[in-house]
């Protein structure tokens, strides 16, 4: 962890450099994603609810996933822009050093701006529980934070597995961005309002549903049946990042230098 944080203040040092275009960027991350939410805000203005849920309830699910996804793309940004090692060569310095190639690449690259888009999240959340009447307890609290964290790992686990193809494509697959970008925007709804495929894909394939829907439902006193399996789903989304950890390791074993 000491060489982890090295590697977050050295970037973090290097970004500062150009302080003025580092806060332009860091501003234009806090109010680009509030067209996002303007739009959310405009189809319920329209429609009143979908299937069931308000307004406010939906701007908690589109806060929780795009805290998720602003942590893990300022964090783990050295996974999406991977490709770039692999057809320079560098990685190949990567695998020499008496670290795990995990850590080096995780610790290759942050994009502090994205602080932006997460405080953007932050003021929704704040206005949608001061809206919404949640009986609250310590472990409802816990819970909201578990949400938090499993959607981070499911979308660092999604950035490892793109990278993971790079060791045989070099170049990164755009098809990914369905898991990323297009994961964010369809997660920032509840998952039942979508056809029963895409449901059942996005909880039990890519454990979506363990950050938006199912402890979402527990939160908000939705939840039919025992509520103490609603509450650990998102146990599942933070467990999703160790099959990405093996298929990252199987990648490694068989990657082939480039020769450079």
């Amino acid at each position: 962890m000491n060489l982890y944080f090295n590697y977050l203040l050295i970037l973090f040092k290097s970004q500062m450099q150009y302080r003025t275009s580092f806060w332009l960027l860091t501003a234009g991350q806090f109010l680009v994603p509030f067209s996002l939410f303007a739009g959310l805000y405009f189809l319920f203005e329209r429609f009143g609810q979908i299937r069931g849920w308000d307004f406010f309830e939906v701007a908690l699910c589109f806060a929780v996933i795009h805290m998720a996804f602003a942590v893990s793309e300022c964090f783990a940004r050295g996974f999406d822009t991977f490709s770039s090692l692999v057809r320079t060569g560098d990685f190949d310095r990567l695998l020499v050093r008496p670290r795990s190639t995990f850590l080096q690449v995780l610790g290759s690259k942050f994009e502090f701006t994205r602080f932006g888009r997460l405080f953007q999240s932050i003021i929704v959340l704040v206005w949608a529980l001061s809206s919404l009447s949640i009986e609250w307890s310590v472990i409802k609290v816990m819970t909201l934070f578990l949400m938090v964290v499993s959607g981070v790992f499911i979308f660092t686990g999604i950035f490892m597995l793109a990278a993971t193809l790079c060791f045989w494509t070099i170049q990164g697959l755009e098809v990914v961005n369905i898991f990323t970008d297009g994961g964010r925007e369809m997660a920032q709804y509840p998952l039942n309002i979508y056809q029963k495929w895409v449901t059942r894909f996005f909880t039990f394939v890519i454990p979506f549903g363990t950050v938006n829907y199912l402890p979402l439902m527990y939160l908000l006193g939705k939840s039919e049946g025992n509520e103490l399996l609603y509450m650990l789903t998102p146990a599942a989304g933070i467990v999703f990042i160790l099959p990405c950890l093996l298929v990252w390791n199987l990648g490694v074993r068989h990657y082939r230098s480039t020769g450079s």
